[in-house]
């Protein structure tokens, strides 16, 4: 999952919030640098990850980005899940899409001193860009597959990937369906029985 699925499923705690959002920039024992609730959401990110990678549901929907973007494909459902989440009526309205995108950044606003390097680069245009919100809409995903691209080491174009998106598109929702409520129901857990790796 991405951002916004990250920062979904941190339920309103702040530090669980940031923690969920710097963890792909908080290498090995650094983690042990950032106060407990931070630490907790850092290692949320990574069961979500975990769980995420390892379902059923996801396997399929790499499937149809791995042909041509092979160890890439799962960075490209992330951002399509996100697209499904932001575009979910159940989940967000347009306007409730709104409101928590500005909770979030608000939120983060406050915790900038614990950003990791890279992270506190990236944030600024995160924010400005609003990229929680843009999520919802065709445009917002594409102008991400490009950003992935720009960031990506071994792959040099996006709009294969923003095709394959298009042509699969009701499948790579029936995958999100499947397997959102599993995520949730999984996270949920884990707030109520504690985080591993503290």
């Amino acid at each position: 999952m991405n951002y916004l699925a990250h920062a979904y499923l941190s339920f309103g705690q702040p530090g669980v919030l940031t923690g969920n959002m710097i963890s792909d920039f908080v290498k090995g024992k650094k983690k042990f640098d950032y106060p407990a609730e931070i630490r907790r959401g850092i290692a949320l990110h990574r069961s979500i990850d975990q769980f995420t990678d390892t379902h059923a549901a996801t396997r399929e929907a790499k499937e149809v980005f791995r042909p041509a973007y092979r160890l890439y494909s799962g960075a490209f459902v992330d951002v399509v899940f996100d697209h499904f989440l932001a575009s979910e009526e159940e989940i967000f309205t347009e306007e409730g899409l709104t409101q928590f995108s500005r909770y979030v950044f608000h939120t983060l606003d406050q915790q900038t001193d614990h950003f990791p390097e890279k992270f506190a680069r990236m944030y600024p245009y995160m924010r400005d860009q609003n990229w929680l919100f843009h999520y919802r809409f065709k445009p917002g995903i594409e102008k991400s597959f490009g950003g992935l691209v720009r960031r990506a080491a071994y792959i040099d174009e996006s709009e294969t990937a923003y095709q394959l998106f298009e042509d699969n598109y009701q499948l790579l929702q029936d995958c999100f369906r499947q397997f959102w409520p599993e995520l949730r129901a999984f996270t949920l857990e884990i707030f109520k029985t504690g985080v591993k790796g503290i």
